[in-house]
């Protein structure tokens, strides 16, 4: 096979050396690039092939050369030199890393360095830490470090190839174990896989080709051969002709086919010294049978210009795709990374993080309290988020509830011409008809549902109250009432009355009270914990943000309760005061009703004389004097002094109803549940967060191990592939 032209190759090289430098900085585990890796069992011939085709004189002795990876790479340039390094595995440690970089002899040429070559490979074993003396535990026995070798002159062909230690079945004592088997079998595995590798595959001609476990191995990687190339070593030992004409048969693409096909080469044996001939032994290929196989599919020399071709159409044909894998792997590794959110691992990173929690906690808090539902997408895909709103139609049930139905007796109601005891409304049949939570006519109340989901409620929301509707007889329950507590009165009644009366009257107070109230703290805690769940973007920082404030919280709702439990004390059980002029107002009117009302029964129309001489009835009513006497002498004291103890009581309760609603929800419910200093909502805030100590803060706020991992391997994996790009670009 002619060498490809010179142009071509310059052309090539300089992409040769970008793929070069990629592999460097092991580029090829994010992404595959081409190479050529020389595999085969051990004592296969691999030493004395890479020897021919690079003139490095690699040992035969197995102990130094067939630990780890080595990847030789010849390059056309003015200077001639060589250069060694190593390339740190990809789970190098940071101080293997650079223990591995301070190794670099200096001062080699093509000539000194093939002298110097065994003397540098015991260098090599001793920077990578391979066990060299075989009764010695010391070490380890193979390494995932890669030996890099380039050699420099004028006169170099453009190659690289990779050598992988051999495939061997049987261990050593002191040496190699089972363990170690594995180790080679799946370093062999890993460097064939990749789409973008020629696999040299070394095979002796003096064995049975089918038994050798390397294109077992191939033919997994390739099923199709498309990029397995044979190269049959040692001819020389093949005597029989029927041996002879199998060897033919795989080079002639005759047996066991492949789409590169099959090379035979002649090279130095392990019995042969330095004044090896290759020229003198190729002369073997004159002769029958190997004289009737193709020119370019025999010697080193045909092989070796097959390689280089192949690997720069690899190299050109796929260049494109490289830069682009490696753009599309950078592009996922930041969309990864931001994923991941913000780092968290030093103490202001941490505050940085929970402070930007708290901040979006407090917006949407605010936005949930003043209804303004447009600043955020988060209410349409969580309507129970809208808090005021739900807090909103919980207050009108419970206004409407407390005006219809917390009165223990139905007020007398006082029209023209009578007296009734209707008026208070029986549509309602459950404590807030017009609330929110359908489930408090259920089986099962809202209240249920969240002790359900939130246990630690259970000391602070009480179940749902059934309210009774208002029971008929208010008159002679207050006779009753007024017969068990009267005093020496004189002329009037005891103000003491009226109070015990309001008690009884408003005995329900409580319990709508605190239904509504744990109505709303339940509302509001499902709030804070589906807010926290959707801000924090693990569970486990949820879980400890919670856990860190919960104390906090939970004492917020009692404070909320406590006012209202305040509220009621101070409306029921203390003396009954009002400076409300409405109050006396109302008992102006209900009086005047009463009287008005027991007048209608005796009034009469006023007659006077007409123009034919009769009477006709006016507009005007008129009562006559003796029976205004009649309406009251029928009425007894008991009577009058329930009539009066009963409209003082209607009137001061309508008064003190409405004000303790009103209180109800601007103390209890908007100022220490929702908007005051005292609202649980203010609990997460920028001050909580500088207040944390450290330990705490790190439990919080710091990222789990996994997390952190992940995030280190993505950096390092974006700073290999920002180099990659960069090498790629120029």
């Amino acid at each position: 096979m002619s060498q490809p032209p010179e142009n071509t190759l310059l052309g090539g090289a300089s992409l040769l050396h970008k793929i070069d430098q990629l592999r460097e900085r092991n580029i090829s585990q994010y992404v595959a690039l081409p190479q050529m890796i020389v595999v085969g069992d051990q004592s296969s011939g691999k030493s004395a092939l890479l020897e021919s085709l690079t003139k490095i004189p690699f040992p035969r002795d197995i102990e130094l050369c067939t630990r780890y990876a080595t990847q030789i790479s010849l390059r056309r340039d003015p200077e001639t030199r060589v250069e060694v390094t190593i390339i740190p595995g990809p789970n190098a440690t940071k101080s293997h890393q650079n223990n591995l970089a301070s190794y670099h002899p200096a001062g080699l040429s093509p000539a000194n360095f093939r002298e110097k070559f065994p003397h540098i490979l015991n260098e090599v074993n001793a920077v990578m830490g391979i066990r060299r003396d075989s009764s010695s535990r010391e070490g380890r026995v193979f390494s995932e470090d890669v030996l890099k070798v380039e050699v420099f002159g004028p006169e170099e062909d453009y190659l690289t190839v990779i050598d992988v230690p051999g495939i061997f079945r049987t261990t050593a004592e002191g040496g190699t174990t089972d363990e170690d088997i594995g180790l080679v079998r799946r370093m062999v595995i890993n460097y064939i896989k990749h789409p973008r590798t020629i696999v040299l595959a070394v095979i002796p001609s003096n064995v049975d080709v089918s038994t050798q476990e390397i294109l077992t191995l191939a033919k997994a990687a390739d099923p199709l051969g498309e990029r397995t190339l044979g190269v049959l070593t040692k001819p020389d030992l093949v005597q029989e002709r029927s041996a002879q004409t199998v060897v033919c048969n795989l080079v002639l693409g005759k047996k066991l086919p492949l789409m590169l096909g099959y090379y035979l080469v002649r090279n130095r044996g392990a019995d042969e010294d330095a004044s090896f001939d290759p020229l003198e032994a190729e002369g073997l290929f004159s002769k029958a049978p190997w004289n009737g196989l193709p020119a370019d599919r025999v010697g080193v020399g045909a092989l070796k210009a097959c390689l280089t071709k192949l690997l720069m159409q690899i190299t050109r044909r796929d260049f494109p795709r490289i830069h682009a894998e490696i753009s599309k792997e950078l592009a996922d590794c930041h969309a990864e990374l931001i994923g991941l959110g913000p780092a968290r691992q030093t103490q202001q990173e941490q505050q940085i993080f929970l402070t930007r929690i708290v901040g979006k906690f407090k917006q949407l808090s605010r936005d949930a309290v003043d209804a303004h539902y447009t600043n955020d997408q988060a209410f349409d895909k969580h309507p129970e988020l809208k808090l005021i709103t739900e807090v909103m139609n919980l207050y009108e049930g419970f206004h409407t509830t407390f005006k219809n139905r917390a009165h223990s007796r139905k007020f007398q109601e006082i029209w023209p011409g009578g007296f009734g005891t209707g008026g208070d409304s029986d549509v309602f049949n459950s404590v807030f008809a017009n609330g929110t939570f359908k489930s408090r006519n259920d089986n099962a109340s809202f209240e249920d549902d969240i002790l359900l989901e939130h246990p630690i409620l259970e000391n602070i929301i009480t179940k749902r109250y059934e309210c009774a509707a208002p029971e008929d007889g208010i008159i002679a329950w207050i006779k009753t009432l007024y017969q068990e507590n009267r005093g020496l009165d004189l002329g009037m009644f005891d103000k003491a009355v009226v109070a015990k009366a309001f008690e009884k009257q408003s005995e329900k107070w409580k319990g709508i009270t605190q239904s509504f109230m744990s109505d709303v703290i339940a509302l509001l805690h499902r709030f804070i914990t589906t807010v926290l769940q959707m801000l924090c973007p693990e569970k486990r920082v949820c879980d400890e943000i919670w856990s860190a404030i919960q104390d906090e919280i939970l004492g917020k709702y009692k404070i909320a309760i406590n006012q209202a439990n305040f509220l009621l004390s101070i409306e029921r059980e203390k003396n009954l005061s009002t400076m409300n002029p409405d109050f006396n107002t109302a008992l102006q009117k209900t009086k005047s009703k009463r009287n008005l009302s027991e007048l209608g029964f005796f009034t009469r129309k006023e007659l006077v004389p007409a123009a034919d001489g009769l009477y006709k009835r006016t507009g005007a009513d008129m009562v006559e004097t003796r029976q205004l006497e009649q309406i009251f002498k029928s009425k007894g004291s008991l009577q009058q002094t329930a009539e009066e103890i009963h409209d003082v009581l209607k009137s001061y309760y309508k008064i003190a109803q409405r004000r303790f609603v009103d209180n109800i929800y601007n103390q209890a419910i908007g100022h220490f549940l929702l908007t005051g200093s005292e609202s649980p909502l203010q609990v997460l805030c920028p001050e909580w967060v500088l207040s944390l100590p450290a330990k705490q803060l790190e439990r919080i706020a710091a990222e789990d191990s996994g997390t952190r991992g992940r995030r280190n391997q993505l950096s390092k994996k974006i700073d290999d592939l920002e180099m990659a790009k960069t090498i790629l670009m120029h």
